[in-house]
């Protein structure tokens, strides 16, 4: 009776021990599902505030679209001449939105990725615009609980094949 006690207690222990395992296992996924999870949702959020900062600038929200920027942001244009602060910017693109509607710029496609503190992410999509596709890459922060722009870039987009007229017409205007 001893020797069946102590095999009893023996496998009783291994269960408990298995049992933890298996809970931790277990615990182990459902906390790795809620960050991935956790993840999808802020980058839906992301999304949606970009989606509503190009909104703003065709409604002419003009204190929602400069918002939206960190006050250190930079804006970065599609000349060569245009890499403005928010402040800068801000001025220069007053009489748009003063005229009520600035710009109007629809996402064709957007990648948004995260680091792993997700306090920090940074995107690149595709754009409709008056000027026809444009590329555009920005990186976005967490400060104060709040997602800003600290960085935003427009480029316009030339097929490949068009690059050698391209190049002709910008070295005629440079050299004039």
């Amino acid at each position: 009776q001893t020797r069946t006690m102590s095999y009893l207690q023996r496998l009783r222990t291994q269960n408990i021990i298995q049992m933890k395992q298996i809970i931790f296992l277990l615990s182990l996924g459902i906390f790795a599902s809620c960050q991935n999870t956790n993840s999808e949702l802020v980058i839906e959020q992301l999304n949606q505030n970009l989606d509503q900062w190009h909104l703003d600038a065709s409604e002419a929200n003009f204190d929602s679209y400069f918002g939206f920027i960190a006050e250190d942001g930079i804006f970065i244009g599609t000349d060569v001449s245009e890499r403005w602060s928010k402040e800068e910017f801000a001025e220069f693109s007053k009489p748009y939105f003063d005229r009520g509607q600035a710009w109007s710029f629809t996402k064709k496609e957007r990648i948004v990725r995260l680091n792993k503190r997700k306090d920090m992410a940074w995107f690149d999509e595709v754009l409709d615009t008056w000027m026809g596709d444009c590329r555009s890459t920005g990186v976005l922060s967490l400060k104060d609980g709040e997602w800003k722009l600290d960085h935003y870039q427009l480029s316009v987009t030339i097929d490949n094949e068009l690059m050698p007229q391209f190049l002709e017409i910008t070295k005629s205007t440079s050299n004039e």
